[in-house]
């Protein structure tokens, strides 16, 4: 009896396990061609009847139909009346280092320390998580992983949102270092007696100071005979010889304008704003210095209370009329936020952004300020085939229904827990027609 009993707790346990774990999508063995969808390249243009061919994990063609005779390969998919976007892409992201916030042992994205350049996220990443299993319903199957906390968090990588582990995940390995700038103003303290408006901090400049001594240091320590090993100086070489972007997360007018500065005084030229509050204030600055913007999610409330009500909403787009390169990021809002990704891109466009404009802002456009363009971002020809099919306009939290969705050719699963759930309490109050 107790044997049997011991047997049982085994193979629930196992059952568990194998419900928790979604099985990622098989390698692609036979080309596909989605035939006669709307395809919204991801630059600016839209193929209204397009063909579109994925073989060997690559975009073979993606051409308009009525113009071009190309020949249909392998399993041909009838989406006519659909839509075709290339992967969202989520810039700094907590996706996968963070399960359950209130529980301390699920939360990976913070070190200890100050400055921590050598820290590297990717192998903290939960491939496994149901937060990362929930995004690709909503069309997001790729994002940058990014550390939070200090003054140098550690560095980011790029994943793909369909993998056994973080080998098999990633797409881009230590991207860059993210640098969370001193900030020039501070909140008084309510909890101290002190007013709640913003004032001067007194700690600035000196925090700046010794941001800069820290980079001499890394300088120095670099140009020498190395002959005790620094594993934090030696991160930071990536910084220099231009293999790595630095990510400086800063919101005010004046710490972006320092932050840049500061970039340029070390010579670094791969730097990238995250945040840029004020951004819009300071855009020829930007377009002068080539620095892009990964821009706060625009689903959140104004910073000060003499703002415009609408005023994140309308930040992107003075941006982009100004020049600036931007894309909007998700670091600020809970990791499961995430997948409102496409709506945040929504909401810029109904703010009166060319909606094909505001689909480059989670996708060609964060795939140049992540400096992985050239096989992502866009449906074109030779490049990955990571891309999904809706039933409708994407960017529409109502019509954004997806039909079926691929990762480097593979047909990836859309199924997670809360689709589990709609199904299991749809069958029980007998809500079939909910979805129209």
């Amino acid at each position: 009896m107790k044997k049997t009993l011991s047997v049982l707790i085994i193979l629930i346990f196992i059952s568990n396990d194998i419900i928790a774990q979604q099985t990622p999508g098989d390698v692609q063995k036979e080309a596909i061609t989605l035939l006669g969808g709307t395809a919204h390249i991801g630059n600016g243009k839209i193929i209204k009847n397009s063909v579109i061919v994925l073989e060997n994990g690559v975009i073979k063609a993606c051409v308009d139909a009525t113009t071009s005779k190309i020949p249909y390969k392998g399993n041909i998919i009838n989406i006519k009346g659909q839509h075709v976007y290339p992967g969202f892409i989520a810039a700094n992201t907590s996706l996968g280092l963070v399960e359950v916030d209130a529980v301390r042992a699920s939360d990976d994205q913070r070190e200890i320390g100050n400055n921590n350049p050598n820290i590297n996220s990717l192998i903290a990443y939960n491939a496994e998580s149901k937060v990362v299993e929930s995004m690709r319903p909503n069309g997001v199957l790729i994002a940058q992983i990014s550390p939070q906390g200090g003054r140098i968090s550690g560095t980011s990588s790029i994943v793909q949102l369909d993998a056994w582990n973080w080998e098999d995940a990633v797409i881009k390995t230590n991207d860059g270092i993210h640098l969370n700038w001193p900030n020039s103003f501070s909140r008084g303290r309510w909890w101290l007696g002190e007013s709640r408006g913003y004032k001067q901090n007194p700690k600035y400049n000196s925090d700046i100071e010794k941001l800069s001594d820290y980079f001499k240091e890394s300088v120095a320590y670099l140009s020498s005979n190395k002959e005790t090993i620094n594993l934090a100086y030696e991160s930071m070489n990536g910084l220099f010889d231009n293999s790595q972007t630095l990510y400086i997360h800063v919101d005010d007018e004046k710490g972006i304008v320092d932050a840049v500065n500061f970039s340029k005084n070390f010579n670094i030229k791969n730097t990238v704003i995250i945040g840029g509050y004020q951004a819009h204030l300071i855009s020829d600055f930007l377009v002068q210095n080539n620095i892009p913007v990964l821009i706060q999610h625009t689903h959140s409330l104004p910073n000060f209370e003499d703002e415009d009500y609408n005023s994140t909403y309308l930040n992107p787009k003075k941006l982009i009329d100004a020049g600036v390169l931007v894309g909007i990021h998700t670091g600020s809002a809970s990791n499961f936020q995430t997948r409102n990704l496409p709506f945040y891109a929504g909401q810029v466009a109904a703010q009166g952004l060319d909606k094909e404009i505001a689909l480059q802002l989670i996708t060609s456009n964060t795939a140049k300020i992540l400096r992985i363009d050239k096989t992502l971002g866009t449906l074109e020809a030779g490049k990955n085939a990571t891309l999904f099919v809706s039933k409708g306009d994407a960017l529409d939290m109502k019509s954004n229904q997806l039909t079926s969705a691929y990762i480097s050719g593979r047909k990836v699963s859309l199924e997670t827990h809360q689709t589990e759930l709609w199904k299991r309490y749809s069958e029980k109050y007998k809500l079939s027609n909910i979805d129209e």
